[in-house]
């Protein structure tokens, strides 16, 4: 296990053309469970827990690593699950979503493994809408393929962490707010909780919302309205894409429409909860227009409103 553990860091940098890496892990029952390697700061033994008085029933206490105090959710029991038992053949996934760290109380680490976007599948419609999945794939072992089911971590945390999706006073430049009515935006995203924020944000100061959960999706609609000799800057003022979504990723979506001169000018927003090695750099290689850390109202009005502004000139 220590290989796979010590490997961590270093995978976490890495960023592949529609590829991903998984770490895999149990929550003490026979299922395989799995999360993005880019989200994965380090994966370590139960350290020594401290209460928290009056946190979310999740959250079983409180670590201290290096002088940071990091709270520990104990996953299992966040997803719906039986809580898993602290012992010390628990692990700590510690993790970086939107600016916060925070540590998940699994069982045993399996491994790492190396996938396409392409073998991701979303789950099931008939898993209903109250699941804590995002997708999930299958994991050759041996002459058997296992199902892995990867957690949308991003529903557990906002059912912890509660998300302001309200605008602050002074970010609305109301010189130019009526302007807003009319104009569309497409959001990409596979996690709903994700899609729900931003919807929450631009729906309110007048924004028609386009949804689609994953890249190909998106694209499958762009290239229709193309098809249908429409003009796609026409149809929409910009697109908010997530970079890790199933079928296809916001990085290989924006290649195509990079690619695709009849939708090459579409202005594309990566919102995403990856943070550390993805920075103004990394959006201009892969053609983006604009970063936008995730579940940031403000911020994400603020970049709508330069490109109403751009439109305008």
């Amino acid at each position: 296990m220590s290989s796979v553990l010590d490997s961590v860091n270093q995978r976490t940098q890495l960023v592949g053309e529609n590829r991903l890496e998984l770490l895999l892990f149990n929550l003490g029952s026979y299922q395989t469970f799995a999360i993005n390697v880019f989200k994965v700061q380090e994966v370590v033994s139960l350290q020594k827990l401290f209460a928290m008085p009056g946190s979310h029933p999740s959250v079983i206490g409180v670590v201290n690593m290096r002088g940071i105090t990091i709270p520990v959710i104990n996953l299992p029991q966040a997803i719906g699950m039986r809580p898993m038992e602290v012992n010390e053949d628990c692990n700590l996934i510690i993790t970086e979503y939107n600016r916060t760290i925070q540590a998940f109380l699994v069982g045993k680490i399996d491994q790492i493994v190396n996938t396409n976007w392409g073998s991701i599948q979303p789950p099931p419609k008939t898993a209903g809408r109250h699941h804590y999945l995002t997708a999930i794939t299958q994991i050759e072992r041996g002459k058997v393929n296992n199902i892995v089911e990867i957690i949308d971590v991003e529903k557990v945390l906002a059912e912890i962490i509660t998300y302001d999706t309200s605008i602050s006073e002074g970010v609305l430049d109301h010189s130019i707010a009526e302007h807003f009515h009319g104009k569309r935006i497409l959001i990409v995203d596979d996690s709903p909780t994700a899609r729900n924020l931003v919807r929450e944000t631009l729906s309110t100061v007048g924004l028609e919302i386009i949804e689609a959960s994953d890249g190909l999706q998106a694209l499958n609609l762009l290239k229709q309205w193309a098809d249908e000799g429409k003009k796609i800057t026409d149809e929409l003022l910009m697109m908010i894409t997530d970079a890790e979504m199933p079928e296809m990723d916001g990085y290989k979506l924006t290649y195509e429409i990079r690619n695709d001169e009849r939708m090459s000018d579409l202005y594309i927003a990566l919102n995403t909860s990856l943070s550390g090695s993805f920075n103004d750099a990394m959006v201009e290689k892969v053609g983006c227009n604009k970063f936008i850390s995730k579940f940031q109202p403000d911020k994400l009005v603020e970049v709508v409103q330069d490109r109403l502004r751009e439109t305008m000139k």
